[in-house]
């Protein structure tokens, strides 16, 4: 067990190192436009503007399944005090989408709300990332301490588990949107698939107190 002294020594490096390691990524997309804007060059390629969207899509999804591993890994190495940078990954998981959509909406459909609206009738890979997107929304409104005490922490629980519905949709928007037989989304969908398996004997240890607890309740 950690040592409250120690619980916070390692919260005032932790939390300031996983902001600036999170942020790097962003950092060097802006980087890079800027070089291609004052040089002509850089590191996205030939067509910086699908580099982009695929740039903040993969981060999105990654500071997503990081918000999944923290739990974990926290549990596997009794080390609680990992749990303080959770609401920070899935913050970042959510600018990173939201930029990821912003970026596909503005530099490759032109701001048109009707070519997007139909992107995501006829492409199964964008409907499942918007759908992602939706369920990250509320996720992300209510990550404040202010919102857990006015939802309570039961119903704040219960609307949090959607990020396991918004992993998975994650993971199926990027395998479909990747064509040919590539490593990436098959390692991501791995990923994914231990992380729910480590949480199933406390998802089933909580149906069982809910179980008991109903049984107990007076009628």
């Amino acid at each position: 067990m950690t040592r409250p002294a120690t619980a916070r020594r390692i919260r005032l490096v932790l939390k300031p190192a996983t902001f600036v390691a999170l942020a790097l990524p962003l950092a060097w997309l802006a980087l890079q436009w800027v070089r291609l804007l004052a040089e002509g060059g850089g590191g996205l390629g030939v067509n910086p503007v699908e580099a982009s969207i695929h740039h903040t899509g993969q981060w999105a999804l990654r500071c997503l399944l990081l918000t999944l591993t923290v739990s974990p890994l926290a549990t596997l190495l009794r080390l609680p005090t990992l749990v303080a940078v959770r609401r920070m990954c899935g913050l970042y998981a959510f600018t990173y989408a939201v930029l990821h959509l912003l970026l596909y909406f503005g530099l490759d459909r032109a701001f048109s709300v009707a070519e997007l609206w139909a992107d995501i009738l006829k492409r199964w890979y964008i409907t499942l990332g918007m759908s992602a997107l939706v369920l990250m929304l509320p996720l992300a409104l209510t990550s404040t301490a202010r919102a857990i005490r006015r939802l309570g922490a039961r119903r704040w629980q219960r609307l949090h588990r959607l990020v396991y519905l918004t992993g998975a949709l994650g993971v199926l928007h990027f395998w479909l949107l990747v064509k040919g037989n590539q490593p990436e989304p098959l390692l991501y969908g791995a990923i994914f698939c231990i992380l729910m398996l480590a949480r199933l004997p406390r998802l089933r240890q909580s149906a069982a107190d809910k179980k008991k607890a109903g049984h107990e309740s007076p009628a």
